[in-house]
Parts: C-alpha cells; structure tokens; sequence
C-alpha cells in the first residue's frame, strides 16, 4: 500500500497570500518525511483551494487562468506537485466558461465543476455546461488528455484528497490523506479459505493501515497547527494485474468483470470497506476507473465492461464515472445525457459522484486508445448510447431528488 497523496488544503486569497502558502510549504517539509519514516512511499503532494469564484469575484475572462498558472508555479516551488482550484458552482454560471481556458495553459492544474445545489437540487444548466467543458477541453490536446484535469461533481463536499474532486470549505489550512491500496483488496480476496474470511481480513488490514497512518498524522497536526481531515480509503488502483480493483472482484467469483455477478461482487467489496473503522474523507468507497486499472481497461477492450455497467455499480459503491474513453465526436447533447444520470443517482441516493469523461479527438467507439502515460492502461474506446434530451429535461430549471425515505 502507498500514499497517492498528501493534499493540503487552504485558501490562498488572491492576491496570492504568501505567509498562508509558507505555512503549507513548511507542513510540507514535516509531513512527507514523516509517512516515508513510517515506512510509506509518498507518490505525490497536492494544494487544494477554496472554489474559485471565491477567489475572483468578478469571474472576468483570464481571470482564473492567470491564476492557476501564478499558484502551479507557487506550489511547485513549495514541493506540490499538483493544484485543484475548486469547483465552478451552479449559482455562478459563468464561472464555468474560464475552465477551458485555465486547463489549456497550465500542466498541473486542475478544475471541477458542480451539477448540484446545496439544497439538494439538479441543475440542468449546470449540467450542460459540464458537457460543454468536456467536449471544449477534449481539444486543447490531440490524445483528449486533458479531461484528466477536469471532474463534474454532484453531491461532493469539501475535503476529498482525490483530485479533481479536491477542494477547500474555508478557514485554517488542514490536509488528508488518499491511499493506493487496491493490492490490500487483491491480497484478502486471494488468500483467504472462505469469503467471510477474505472480508475479515481486509477490513483488518485497512485498520491497521489507517491506525499508523493516523498516529502519523495526528503526531503533524500537532506540531504544524494543520488540523489532520482524515483518510480516504477507496483503495486507489496502479494500472498492473496485482494492484487492480477489476482483479480483486473477479477474484470474488465473476468470470468477467461487466458479466452478470459484477453489482454483487462490488456490492460486497465496498459493504466490507465499510466495515472498517478509521478517521474517513472523501470517498472511502470503491473506486472504478477505467484507465487506471488494468484489468478495467482489459474487459472495457473486451467489450464486457461498457458505460452503463459502470454507472450501475455506482448505486452501490464508487465515486461514479471516471477516466471514460470515448469517442472524439461525442457531443454536448450525449454528454449532458450522461451527466443528467450521474448527478440523479447522486442525489437520490445522497451520495457523492463524479465524471470524469475522455472524448478522444479523431477515434471512434472500438478504437484503440493510445496514451503514454504511466498511471493509464490502455483499452478501447467506449461506445455512448445517448441522445439528445427533449421536453423537460431541455428547460433551464432545477429540480429536488430526495433519498427514499425508509418504512
């Protein structure tokens, strides 16, 4: 197991307020040494702030590009290597038109945008405008890479160390961990006699993991004044067989992750993360994504393993839909399709959920995807059965979902 992240979060005004971004230099210097003496590798620290509109009030055109190119260059001289600036909000929307623009002229920087209210509402236009981004941005590099930097969230607080979903509530700066650990799942569910056994066995080894990780954490808290927000355990996956979330669960019983048995198999996987006690952020839960796991990239090349099956497995466990390839011509129409379902489900099951959606410029459904990148596995890309929405849904209007209430 590793440590994806160290992420800090604050707010850094702007004007850029160097004594506040000191002090997350400084809880730099202290926090990484101390996980590696724990004996975790750290694969990367991260700066996460308060949305940006808060930022820049005014939301005028280059505003937040000039921006994240002035705190990608603070933070890489701090020792993050990456910077989300939170996300777009519905009650803004023209915070969302200077996403493009501010993915297009920095390399590590990333963004996000929310397709629900905090009162508990879809938005529409908000959702359109997601799409709008994601399609704009497939552009700005001939491979679609840039979508990496760029999540639509629904129902997602503050305080998730995974990026692009990783933004800052406010007040004093605080920091939480994310973990690769896909291989804590691939182990329990290989070894084990009987099933209830490999369940016993994960849940022991993700608490213990998260007791060290916390002493750790709580010993920094204590001497940076950086209040500890907890882990998020979602068992991150590395694009290889044995660190692989598509292994674990086939290990489960499925011939073919996508082939019936797939809901039950994730099912029980994050019923069992959650039986494990720890200090939580973020997501805790399974995490699905096509292009980082190379047994997910394997069956979606296979054809086993589509869009819908993914979306289905979100409405019991997962973060939704995330490192999707798609086809270069997909439209906004499709994607709002897409999207729409995604912020529903969140919404009615009242449940944090992403998109994180690849149109690849010039490939079509099947094609193979061809990117140079050490954290993807390669597949194919996936078809989208979507059109464009008519009658109500093509309003501009918001509207409540509410969790089923129980009997």
């Amino acid at each position: 197991m590793k440590i994806r992240s160290i992420t800090c979060f604050l707010d850094p005004s702007y004007p850029l307020n160097d004594i506040t971004l000191q002090t997350a230099g400084d809880f730099l210097t202290s926090a990484q040494p101390a996980f590696t003496s724990a004996g975790y590798e750290v694969q990367s620290a991260r700066l996460a702030t308060v949305p940006f509109p808060r930022l820049l009030p005014h939301l005028r055109p280059g505003e937040l590009a000039r921006l994240a190119l002035e705190l990608e260059a603070t933070a890489g001289d701090l020792g993050y290597a990456y910077v989300a600036l939170g996300p777009a909000t519905p009650e803004l929307p023209e915070s969302f038109a200077l996403i493009p623009d501010a993915i297009a002229v920095t390399q590590n920087a990333f963004f996000s945008a929310l397709m629900t209210t905090p009162d508990g509402a879809v938005s529409l236009p908000a959702v359109r405008l997601c799409a709008g981004i994601i399609q704009n941005a497939a552009g700005i590099s001939p491979d679609g890479f840039a979508n990496l930097r760029f999540a639509a969230l629904a129902n997602v607080p503050a305080g998730s160390p995974f990026f692009p979903a990783a933004y800052h509530i406010g007040g004093d700066p605080s920091f939480a961990l994310a973990t690769e650990a896909a291989d804590l799942a691939v182990s329990a569910f290989s070894q084990a006699a009987s099933l209830e056994e490999a369940r016993h066995n994960l849940v022991s080894s993700m608490e213990t993991h998260a007791r060290a990780l916390t002493a750790v954490a709580h010993q920094l808290e204590g001497e940076t004044g950086v209040k500890f927000g907890g882990i998020d355990f979602s068992l991150a996956p590395f694009p290889s067989a044995d660190l692989s979330l598509g292994t674990a669960l086939e290990r489960l019983g499925v011939h073919a992750l996508g082939l019936h048995g797939s809901l039950a198999a994730a099912a029980i996987l994050a019923d069992t993360m959650d039986q494990a006690e720890f200090m939580r952020a973020g997501f805790s839960g399974l995490m699905l994504p096509v292009l980082e796991d190379a047994i997910l990239a394997q069956r979606a090349a296979e054809g086993s393993l589509g869009v819908m099956n993914l979306l289905l497995y979100s409405a019991v466990c997962g973060t939704g839909l995330d490192t999707i390839p798609l086809p270069g011509d997909t439209t906004v129409d499709q994607l709002s399709a897409v999207l729409l379902d995604l912020a529903s489900l969140s919404r009615r099951l009242e449940k944090p959920l992403t998109a994180r959606l690849m149109p690849i410029p010039g490939k079509q459904a099947g094609d193979p995807t061809g990117f140079d990148f050490a954290y993807f596995a390669n597949s194919r890309v996936l078809p989208l059965h979507a059109v464009r929405l008519e009658g109500y849904f093509a309003g501009d209007t918001s509207f409540p979902l509410h969790r089923k209430p129980l009997p």
